[in-house]
């Protein structure tokens, strides 16, 4: 299966695509020479590990019959100091909100999103570490 979309630049340090129907802007800050109209590209590779493991997470949850009220997932990267600056190590933390919710099916959840079905996670872990944190409210 092939992926293709068009990014056009839209002036200056900002480029903007289409994904699915949906509009996004990238940019840099004003501190960078951007005019800060959008998203920073980095940035955009955390969020796409926590929306790829979180839509597993609550799908396989879903399947196990655990009523979760609320799930927030946060991811941590270290970035490296030199150029090219790239995350060395992302952290995921999931924390999940809900009444007596089994620890031992939340962690099986991440778990198969982890090493089975996230391809975003999947790419990452062959260039860097990527660890998870469960955390209850």
């Amino acid at each position: 299966m092939k992926t293709a979309l068009n990014v056009k630049w839209t002036g200056n340090l900002s480029f903007e695509t289409e994904i699915a129907g949906h509009k996004l802007i990238i940019d840099a800050g004003v501190e960078s020479g951007g005019d800060d109209k959008g998203v920073r590209p980095k940035p955009l590779m955390l969020a796409a590990l926590a929306g790829c493991s979180g839509m597993d997470v609550v799908s396989v949850l879903k399947k196990m019959r655990v009523d979760i009220e609320d799930l927030q997932i946060s991811v941590e990267g270290d970035m490296t100091e030199e150029h090219p600056k790239y995350y060395q190590t992302m952290h995921v933390i999931y924390q999940f909100k809900g009444k007596d919710l089994p620890v031992d099916k939340l962690q099986k959840a991440i778990d198969l999103s982890m090493e089975q079905y996230c391809g975003v996670v999947a790419l990452y872990k062959k260039a860097i570490t990527v660890t998870t944190e469960i955390r209850l409210v």
